[in-house]
């Protein structure tokens, strides 16, 4: 395998220029599973409530398996892009924000077109007792995947990679869970593109000023 040297990041660089990243991915060249393993690595070490770690991790690089996923995340995307929800039409009444948003909508529709051509899809799930979501709380339940599905996120950023955070396909979880085997007590958290990008590095995004989202003591 090819050394993949780790990009001279500071940690605040890292934190701040972690995009998601879709139009830019690279559909034509291989993620190494060495590359992918390493990612991995450094996500078990992310924290999981009472240290169970019910984490599991599915790595989707088969040709038909990810068309198949690609198909069926085009399908959620296609669904959600048309809602009232979608990305594009948040905003619509701050006409800076939703230029922002428009270029969001068409980044998602272009990623809907391609996501079984990503050469990586990875699946981060979590095993549950008994196969259905708890009623009440799941703040413990999902806090004890998405640090760590975000800390893969960082670690292939490190390394050069582009990913997203998707959840769209989870309109038709029992489809892919079908699809990639997984049992009744295996539920899904995520779907993540991975891939080399194209063009230079991300610089941070703009955001809401701290100011008008933070409050203290009280709301």
């Amino acid at each position: 395998m090819d050394v993949v040297p780790t990009l001279p990041l500071s940690p605040d660089e890292l934190l701040t220029t972690t995009r998601s990243v879709r139009r830019r991915l690279d559909l034509t060249r291989p993620v190494p599973m060495e590359l992918v393993r390493e990612c991995l690595e450094i996500a078990l070490q992310a924290p999981s409530g009472s240290n169970r770690q019910g984490w599991q991790w599915i790595v989707v690089t088969d040709p038909a398996k990810r068309d198949l996923i690609g198909r069926i995340y085009q399908r959620a995307a296609h669904g959600y892009l048309a809602s009232e929800r979608s990305a594009a039409r948040l905003f619509a009444d701050d006409p800076e924000r939703a230029e922002v948003q428009r270029r969001v909508g068409e980044s998602v529709a272009w990623l809907a077109d391609r996501m079984g051509q990503v050469p990586v899809l990875l699946v981060p799930c979590i095993e549950v007792d008994s196969g259905e979501l708890p009623a009440g709380n799941q703040a413990g339940l999902w806090g004890s995947v998405l640090p760590a599905a975000w800390s893969y996120m960082l670690a292939a950023r490190a390394r050069g990679l582009g990913t997203a955070w998707t959840t769209l396909h989870l309109a038709y979880e029992a489809e892919v869970a079908e699809l990639l085997g997984l049992p009744a007590t295996v539920r899904q958290a995520a779907l993540i593109p991975t891939a080399f990008h194209t063009g230079e590095g991300f610089r941070p995004a703009r955001r809401r000023p701290l100011d008008e989202v933070l409050h203290v003591d009280r709301w």
